[in-house]
Protein backbone atom coordinates (compact mmCIF):
# COMPACT_ATOMS: atom_id res chain seq x y z
CA UNK A 1 0.00 0.00 0.00
CA UNK A 2 1.82 3.70 -1.14
CA UNK A 3 1.63 6.50 0.76
CA UNK A 4 -1.18 9.25 -0.50
CA UNK A 5 1.19 12.24 -1.50
CA UNK A 6 0.05 15.61 -0.01
CA UNK A 7 -2.09 18.08 -2.57
CA UNK A 8 -0.01 20.71 -4.17
CA UNK A 9 -1.01 24.27 -4.15
CA UNK A 10 -0.50 26.01 -7.55
CA UNK A 11 -1.05 29.76 -7.85
CA UNK A 12 -1.67 31.16 -12.09
CA UNK A 13 -2.08 34.39 -14.21
CA UNK A 14 -6.16 34.86 -15.63
CA UNK A 15 -7.18 38.07 -17.56
CA UNK A 16 -11.03 36.68 -16.85
CA UNK A 17 -12.04 35.16 -13.53
CA UNK A 18 -15.86 34.22 -15.39
CA UNK A 19 -14.09 32.67 -18.20
CA UNK A 20 -12.06 30.49 -15.89
CA UNK A 21 -14.65 29.54 -13.55
CA UNK A 22 -16.53 28.05 -16.93
CA UNK A 23 -13.04 26.44 -18.33
CA UNK A 24 -11.86 24.76 -14.69
CA UNK A 25 -15.73 23.96 -13.73
CA UNK A 26 -17.85 23.40 -17.05
CA UNK A 27 -14.95 21.52 -18.86
CA UNK A 28 -12.86 19.64 -16.61
CA UNK A 29 -15.04 19.28 -13.56
CA UNK A 30 -13.01 20.71 -11.23
CA UNK A 31 -15.44 21.96 -8.07
CA UNK A 32 -15.36 25.97 -6.85
CA UNK A 33 -13.99 26.69 -3.44
CA UNK A 34 -13.08 30.01 -1.89
CA UNK A 35 -12.98 33.09 -4.17
CA UNK A 36 -12.95 36.83 -4.09
CA UNK A 37 -13.01 39.93 -6.91
CA UNK A 38 -9.80 38.99 -7.69
CA UNK A 39 -8.72 35.04 -7.85
CA UNK A 40 -10.51 31.64 -7.19
CA UNK A 41 -9.75 28.52 -5.62
CA UNK A 42 -10.54 24.92 -7.62
CA UNK A 43 -10.47 21.60 -6.60
CA UNK A 44 -7.75 20.14 -9.41
CA UNK A 45 -8.23 16.72 -9.20
CA UNK A 46 -7.27 16.84 -5.31
CA UNK A 47 -4.56 20.01 -5.68
CA UNK A 48 -5.31 23.27 -5.50
CA UNK A 49 -5.86 25.71 -8.21
CA UNK A 50 -5.91 29.47 -7.47
CA UNK A 51 -6.57 31.93 -10.37
CA UNK A 52 -5.49 34.94 -9.75
CA UNK A 53 -6.71 38.22 -11.76
CA UNK A 54 -4.68 39.90 -13.90
CA UNK A 55 -4.23 42.70 -16.62
CA UNK A 56 -4.31 40.66 -19.83
CA UNK A 57 -1.55 41.99 -21.56
CA UNK A 58 0.34 40.07 -18.59
CA UNK A 59 -1.62 36.65 -19.11
CA UNK A 60 -0.53 36.51 -23.09
CA UNK A 61 2.73 34.36 -23.36
CA UNK A 62 1.65 32.47 -26.02
CA UNK A 63 4.02 34.44 -28.66
CA UNK A 64 6.78 33.59 -26.15
CA UNK A 65 6.29 30.18 -25.36
CA UNK A 66 9.08 27.92 -25.77
CA UNK A 67 9.06 24.31 -26.08
CA UNK A 68 11.51 21.25 -25.81
CA UNK A 69 11.15 17.83 -27.83
CA UNK A 70 9.80 15.07 -26.13
CA UNK A 71 9.06 11.99 -28.35
CA UNK A 72 8.67 13.85 -31.69
CA UNK A 73 6.34 16.91 -30.17
CA UNK A 74 6.98 19.78 -29.29
CA UNK A 75 6.05 20.29 -25.65
CA UNK A 76 5.37 24.14 -24.26
CA UNK A 77 7.41 24.74 -21.26
CA UNK A 78 6.27 26.22 -18.87
CA UNK A 79 3.17 24.04 -18.60
CA UNK A 80 1.15 22.16 -15.59
CA UNK A 81 -1.40 19.61 -14.97
CA UNK A 82 -1.88 16.04 -13.71
CA UNK A 83 -1.77 12.30 -13.41
CA UNK A 84 -4.96 10.62 -13.90
CA UNK A 85 -5.72 7.17 -14.34
CA UNK A 86 -6.03 5.64 -17.44
CA UNK A 87 -10.05 5.65 -17.35
CA UNK A 88 -10.23 9.25 -16.26
CA UNK A 89 -7.82 10.17 -19.04
CA UNK A 90 -10.05 8.41 -21.40
CA UNK A 91 -13.00 9.78 -20.23
CA UNK A 92 -11.59 13.35 -20.08
CA UNK A 93 -10.54 13.01 -23.94
CA UNK A 94 -13.99 12.18 -25.11
CA UNK A 95 -15.59 15.11 -22.88
CA UNK A 96 -13.31 17.70 -24.67
CA UNK A 97 -13.51 15.73 -27.85
CA UNK A 98 -17.39 16.44 -27.52
CA UNK A 99 -16.67 19.93 -26.33
CA UNK A 100 -14.93 20.93 -29.68
CA UNK A 101 -11.44 21.89 -27.40
CA UNK A 102 -8.26 22.48 -29.55
CA UNK A 103 -5.43 20.98 -28.72
CA UNK A 104 -1.66 22.64 -28.86
CA UNK A 105 -0.69 18.43 -28.27
CA UNK A 106 -3.64 15.85 -29.45
CA UNK A 107 -3.98 13.14 -27.26
CA UNK A 108 -1.32 10.37 -28.00
CA UNK A 109 0.28 7.66 -26.33
CA UNK A 110 4.27 8.57 -25.57
CA UNK A 111 7.05 6.28 -25.61
CA UNK A 112 4.65 3.29 -26.32
CA UNK A 113 6.30 -0.36 -25.93
CA UNK A 114 9.02 1.32 -23.47
CA UNK A 115 8.81 1.94 -19.48
CA UNK A 116 6.79 4.70 -18.81
CA UNK A 117 4.56 4.29 -21.78
CA UNK A 118 2.10 7.37 -20.89
CA UNK A 119 -1.22 8.72 -22.27
CA UNK A 120 -0.84 12.65 -23.07
CA UNK A 121 -2.58 15.83 -24.18
CA UNK A 122 -2.29 19.42 -24.23
CA UNK A 123 -4.32 22.30 -23.80
CA UNK A 124 -4.54 26.12 -23.27
CA UNK A 125 -7.19 27.79 -20.68
CA UNK A 126 -8.50 30.76 -21.88
CA UNK A 127 -5.72 32.82 -19.96
CA UNK A 128 -3.12 30.64 -22.49
CA UNK A 129 -1.90 28.61 -19.39
CA UNK A 130 -0.62 25.44 -21.01
CA UNK A 131 -2.03 22.07 -19.49
CA UNK A 132 -1.04 18.62 -19.27
CA UNK A 133 -2.84 15.55 -18.67
CA UNK A 134 -1.07 11.98 -18.40
CA UNK A 135 -2.24 8.55 -17.84
CA UNK A 136 0.32 5.93 -17.26
CA UNK A 137 -0.13 2.40 -19.13
CA UNK A 138 1.74 1.22 -15.61
CA UNK A 139 0.46 2.91 -12.89
CA UNK A 140 2.82 1.21 -10.64
CA UNK A 141 5.89 2.76 -12.46
CA UNK A 142 4.90 6.29 -12.81
CA UNK A 143 6.98 8.95 -13.04
CA UNK A 144 9.89 8.66 -10.73
CA UNK A 145 11.11 5.67 -11.56
CA UNK A 146 14.23 5.46 -14.18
Amino acid sequence: MHKRLPPFHLAIKVSDLAAARDFYTRLLGCMEGRSSETWVDFNFYGHQLVCHLVPPAQTRVRAAMHSNPVDGHAVPVPHFGVVLEMDQWNTLVEKLDEQGVHFLIEPHTRFKGLPGEQATMFLLDPSDNVLEFKAFSDIAYQMFNK
